[in-house]
């Protein structure tokens, strides 16, 4: 059995980012979801280091790498990144957070963006409107403003089976590793601490901009807004494609990564 790399770093100027780099070929960068970190990709860096360069940073403020002390924006992070790295154009795939991410850098860095793959949202600017992901996200900020760390981590594994299932109804080893690296992140913050992230802004109406294929990929049992906003970028950007793996919410490639990086791999192939 072939050992995991291990993570790497590069001074961002505002404290060490890491990221984990295996394989060689073309570059895909891997850009996780919110509160998480690299290791939600484990099946996606095993698919496609076979055949590609994988790199999957932690973002500023999760995993290993350093929170931010000052203003900054993940899209100038990932940029630095494939500066650093010597990469002058990438596929990028995002999730959630990571999905916004992408998107923000083919609109601020467009030149480094060969195609995106995006699952689970559509641009780093949410639309949510529907009372199951309102009432989450307001039990997640009761919970952090009273500083109970455990019942806003119960809150966040909500978004694991979605609407739709309970817990029973996913793995527990995807469950258990989701609990392990939300804990890991927030543990990094303390409570009150200034939130540096400066957004990226106006990006529905600059999507239609976008100049690189664009796949946009939905789990069948996701929140109605996560579905909403996926086939809503599909439908904005000029060459968009949808796709839903069945059986998933908001995590497609955890849970279904055969059927996840099959769609994935199809894409690249058609690049």
């Amino acid at each position: 059995m072939t050992d995991a790399p291990a993570l790497r770093y590069f001074a961002s100027g505002d404290g060490d980012l890491a990221y984990l780099e295996a394989g060689s070929g073309d570059p895909v960068v891997l850009l996780h979801g919110g509160f998480l970190d690299h290791r939600m990709w484990d099946a996606q860096v095993a698919a496609l280091a076979g055949t590609h360069r994988v790199i999957a940073p932690d973002a500023r403020g999760h995993g290993a790498s350093a929170n931010a002390t000052r203003p900054y924006r993940q899209t100038d992070d990932v940029a630095a990144l494939l500066a650093h790295l010597g990469i002058d154009s990438a596929v990028l795939i995002g999730l959630s957070m990571g999905a916004g991410t992408a998107v923000d850098t083919a609109l601020e860095h467009p030149g480094l963006v060969r195609a995106l793959v995006v699952t689970g949202a559509g641009t780093s600017e949410p639309d949510f409107q529907d009372p199951w992901t309102t009432s989450l996200m307001a039990e997640w900020a009761k919970a952090l403003a009273a500083g109970n760390v455990e019942a806003w981590v119960e809150a966040f594994l909500r978004f694991l089976p979605g609407p739709h299932r309970t817990a029973d109804e996913v793995p527990p080893e995807i469950l258990h590793r989701h609990r392990e690296m939300a804990l890991d992140t927030i543990r990094k913050h303390t409570a009150g601490e200034p939130d540096h992230r400066v957004p990226v802004t106006e990006t529905w109406e600059r999507a239609r901009g976008i100049g690189v294929p664009v796949l946009a990929v939905r789990g069948a049992l996701d929140s109605d807004d996560h579905l909403r906003m996926t086939e809503r970028l599909a439908r904005t950007v000029p060459d968009g494609r949808l796709a839903t793996v069945e059986g998933t919410a908001h995590y497609p490639n955890e849970e279904r990564p055969d059927v996840y990086n099959a769609l994935v791999t199809d894409f690249l192939g058609s690049l």
